[in-house]
C-alpha cells in the first residue's frame, strides 16, 4: 500500500504552530514511507475564509520547505460532489431527510440544558418514509446505535466509544450546504488518503467520520491523533503566550530550520538527539516515538536552537534572510560591510531581529549612547580617544591585528588598561558596551567613518 496523507488547513486565519507541526509530521511520515503528501484548503466557511490567508498558508509551507505532491485541492470546488454523496446515502437507506425546523431543534436543546443533560437529536425523522414536497430538509446520517466503535490510533492506542453516544449527525444542511463531517470524509476518500494524522482535538470527530465511511462502504483510513501544544502555564498555546502562529515566529526572526527542528522535537523524540537535520528526520521519523501527552512550548529552547542554526548558516544565506529585518534600506557598501562582520555578529544573536540590531553598526553611527557609556566618557577617556584618532589617521591601511597591536602599545605607554580604551572606542562606535571586537569594526567601517564616530562621541560628552 502506498502511503498517502494530507494536510487540510482552513484559511479562516493564519497557521497556528500546532497546525504547522501537524503538516510537518504528515510530510515526514509520507517522505519516510516514500508516499504522497497532499494539500487541501478547506475553505467551505466562506464568511471567514480569505484569499490572503490561503496565500499565507502557501507562503508558510514554502518557507518551511514542506512541499506537496500533485496540485492542491480547494474543498469548495467539490461541493456538488459532496451533495451528491449525501443523496447517495439517502438512496442506500444509510441517511434520511430531516424536516425538523431550526426552531424545533432550538427548543429541544434549551430543554436539555434546563435538565442538565447533553443534547442529542431524538431521531424524530429517522424512520419516517414520507417525503414532504416543497419543505426544506436536512440530511442526517443513520448512525449505528448498537455495539461500539473502536479506533486503533497510531498515537493514542486503542480508543473506544459506545455507538449509543453518537448522534445522527447532519450531512447536508437545509440550505443545501454540506457539513464539515461529510466533506472531509468524501474528500479524503476521493484523494485516496490512507492515513489521517491530525490534532487530538479531532478524536471525537473520528468516531463520527468512521460511521460515514461505513455508510458508504469505503475503506477506513488509519488514524493518528497528535496531542496539542500547550504554553508554559499548561493552557493551550495562544496569542497570550506571546506568539502562536508561524507568521508570528517569522516576524520575530526565527529561521525555518530552527522552527522545524523545534516542532519536530515537540512531541517526538529520537533518543537524546536535539539537533536533527531534515535528512535525519525523514530517515528516523515514525509514530512509535510520538508522545501521548501534550507538549509545552519553551521559548528558551527555541532561542537556543535558533542561535545554533544561525551559527551554522553560511554567511551569504544568512545575510539574505537578515536584510528584511534591517531598520532601513541598506546600500551595497553597507551590505558588504555586514557580510564582512557576519562571523562575529552571528555569535551573539539568537534571532534575526537580534542580528539586525547588531548589524546596524555597519549601516550608521549611533544616534544616541547608552547610559553605561558615561563610565568610559570621562575627561580622561575623551583625551585618550583624541590620541586614538591621531593613531588611526596616521595609518595608510586599517587592519584589525595591526591596529590592535598599536592601541595595545599605546595603552602601555599611557599606563592604562587596554579594556578601558577599548570600551571607550566601543561606546563611540556602537553606542553601547557590547559588540564584536572594536578593531574588527574599525577595519570594516574604515578610517573616515571611525574618526567621524569618535569625534561625535567626544563632542557629545564634552558638551
Amino acid at each position: 500500500m502506498t502511503v498517502s496523507v494530507r494536510f487540510a488547513p482552513s484559511p479562516t486565519g493564519v497557521l497556528h504552530v500546532g497546525s504547522v507541526r501537524t503538516a510537518l509530521f504528515n510530510w515526514l511520515f509520507a517522505r519516510h514511507n516514500n508516499g504522497k503528501f497532499l494539500l487541501r484548503i478547506e475553505d467551505t466557511d466562506k464568511l471567514r475564509s480569505t484569499d490572503e490567508n490561503t496565500r499565507l498558508i502557501f507562503e508558510t509551507l514554502n518557507w518551511l520547505n514542506i512541499d506537496w505532491d500533485e496540485g492542491h485541492v480547494i474543498q469548495s470546488m467539490n461541493i456538488e460532489r459532496h451533495k451528491r454523496a449525501a443523496l447517495e446515502l439517502v438512496e442506500k437507506g444509510s441517511a434520511y431527510r430531516c424536516y425538523c425546523t431550526p426552531e424545533e431543534l432550538f427548543t429541544k436543546k434549551e430543554q436539555a440544558l434546563k435538565e442538565g443533560v447533553s443534547y442529542k437529536y431524538d431521531k424524530k425523522c429517522r424512520d419516517s418514509q414520507t417525503e414532504v414536497a416543497d419543505r426544506p430538509y436536512a440530511i442526517r446520517l443513520k448512525s449505528e446505535v448498537a455495539w461500539k466503535t473502536t479506533v486503533d490510533d497510531m498515537v493514542q492506542g486503542e480508543v473506544t466509544v459506545e455507538n449509543s453516544q453518537l448522534d445522527d449527525l447532519v450531512l447536508l444542511r437545509s440550505d443545501g450546504t454540506p457539513t464539515y463531517m461529510l466533506s472531509v470524509v468524501v474528500d479524503d476518500h476521493d484523494m485516496g488518503i490512507t492515513h489521517v494524522i491530525r490534532g487530538d482535538d479531532h478524536l471525537t470527530n473520528t468516531f463520527r467520520q468512521i460511521q460515514i465511511y461505513k455508510a458508504f462502504g469505503w475503506k477506513i483510513p488509519v488514524f493518528g491523533h497528535i496531542p496539542l501544544i500547550y504554553g508554559p502555564d499548561g493552557a493551550k498555546l495562544s496569542k497570550r503566550h506571546g506568539a502562536a502562529s508561524a507568521q508570528d515566529y517569522m516576524k520575530l526572526g526565527y529561521l525555518p530550520e530552527a522552527i522545524s527542528n523545534y516542532l519536530l522535537r515537540l512531541g517526538w523524540s529520537h533518543g537524546d538527539d536535539e539537533i536533527i537535520t531534515r535528512t535525519q528526520a525523514v530517515e528516523w521519523f515514525d509514530f512509535d516515538s510520538v508522545g501521548k501527552s501534550p507538549a509545552r512550548f519553551d521559548m528558551a529552547k527555541l532561542d537556543n536552537l535558533n542561535a545554533h542554526y544561525m551559527k551554522e548558516r553560511d554567511n551569504e544565506s544568512l545575510l539574505n534572510s537578515l536584510i528584511p529585518f534591517m531598520q532601513c534600506d541598506v546600500s551595497q557598501l553597507e551590505t558588504a560591510r555586514i557580510l564582512m562582520g557576519m562571523d562575529s555578529l552571528k555569535q551573539r544573536a539568537k534571532t534575526l531581529v537580534d542580528l539586525a540590531n547588531a548589524a546596524q553598526i555597519y549601516v550608521s553611527a549611533p544616534v544616541e549612547f547608552e547610559e553605561t557609556c558615561r563610565k568610559y566618557a570621562t575627561e580622561k577617556h575623551l583625551c585618550l580617544l583624541k590620541e586614538v584618532i591621531e593613531i588611526i589617521e596616521n595609518q595608510t591601511e586599517i587592519k584589525e591585528k595591526e591596529l590592535c597591536d598599536k592601541i595595545t602599545n599605546f595603552a602601555k605607554e599611557k599606563g592604562e588598561k587596554l579594556v578601558e580604551i577599548a570600551q571607550a572606542i566601543r561606546g563611540a562606535l556602537v553606542g553601547k558596551l557590547v559588540s564584536p571586537s572594536v578593531f574588527e569594526i574599525i577595519e570594516i567601517i574604515g578610517k573616515d567613518d571611525t574618526v567621524a564616530r569618535l569625534n561625535k562621541y567626544i563632542n557629545y560628552f564634552s558638551a
